[in-house]
């Protein structure tokens, strides 16, 4: 079994992209997502492309130029599409990755993140994305998520100074991708957070989604917090 590197505290911000990694896994969304088509140029006299799946034969018989590169894999592109109602999408094509959040939340720059989006009322309801390079191929690599879950919150995301503990730590995969996911507590002197993880190996990058409430708005928040840790996919960039 390969032993877990020890990491920085960082109280939910992770080491930099230059840190080597050594941890986790688990996952998301259990549907394929179709492509995203941008056309070049459509007569004016001709009807809307097909939105059948076959997608680009249907779109060069009706004279559009399309770029090969804007047919993207099955796991990237039309999220929008398919999101909840209540919910808005984030596409990044460049790190290879798409999950959903609350509608409300507003984006916020952290450092040491890739994307962070909060309500600006209840700090504590946000959810994070934070990648780093890993030459590992798969989460599993590291041991079982009970472990890596263990020392994932220990270690990164929670402070030195909070008591933690972990409820649960399971596994799923999503075409042939190992995910791992993560439910704790983190327990600070006047708050305790409640807090979902999942994280994933690919692209040569180790992805992180964290996403929680305040244990006091904890039912009311769970099932919208779920769905965007459960939303959370990777595709091949």
């Amino acid at each position: 079994m390969v032993s877990l590197l020890t990491l920085p505290s960082t109280n939910h911000v992770w080491p930099s992209s230059s840190s080597q990694l050594g941890l986790y896994r688990h996952g998301p969304f259990r549907r394929s997502i179709s492509f995203v088509v941008r056309s070049a140029h459509l007569p004016s006299t001709s009807a809307p492309p097909c939105e059948d799946r076959s997608g680009r034969r249907e779109l060069l018989a009706l004279g559009v130029t399309v770029a090969p590169w804007l047919f993207l894999s099955q796991q990237a592109a039309t999220f929008a599409a398919e999101t909840k109602k209540g919910f808005l999408p984030v596409t990044d094509k460049k790190d290879g990755y798409t999950f959903v959040y609350p509608f409300g939340w507003q984006e916020v720059v952290v450092e040491g993140q890739d994307k962070v989006f909060k309500d600006v009322i209840e700090p504590l309801e946000s959810v994070s994305v934070n990648i780093i390079p890993t030459a590992k191929q798969d989460i599993r690599d590291f041991g079982p998520p009970q472990e890596v879950g263990e020392t994932l919150i220990r270690k990164v995301l929670a402070s030195p100074t909070q008591k933690t503990k972990l409820i649960e730590a399971s596994e799923h995969d999503v075409e042939g991708k190992a995910y791992y996911t993560f439910e704790f507590l983190a327990q600070a002197p006047n708050y305790t957070r409640h807090a979902l993880t999942t994280v994933c190996i690919g692209n040569g990058r180790f992805y992180t989604v964290t996403t929680g409430a305040n244990e006091r708005r904890w039912d009311k928040m769970k099932e919208r917090l779920k769905t965007v840790v459960d939303s959370f996919q990777i595709f091949n960039v």
